[in-house]
């Protein structure tokens, strides 16, 4: 991820077990890991209620990786 907010959070799958990390921007540990993108929506508007997360989107580009971030 580049250019992170320190401030923003962020809902990324995590590869290595397939579920989902609420991270906040810069951060090198997730503030919560849930099981499903809703659940991790969800506990992203918990921790910062007056801020929309960034969501990555879980489709892949023709190049294998994902694309833009979304909200939700």
């Amino acid at each position: 991820m580049t250019d992170m907010n320190k401030h923003q959070l962020y809902v990324e799958r995590r590869p290595e077990s397939n579920d989902y990390a609420v991270r906040r921007g810069a951060s090198e540990r997730a503030s919560a890991v849930c099981e499903t993108q809703a659940e991790a929506i969800a506990r992203a508007k918990q921790l910062e209620p007056r801020s929309t997360p960034m969501v990555e989107r879980v489709r892949n580009t023709p190049a294998g990786h994902p694309d833009k971030w979304r909200t939700p």
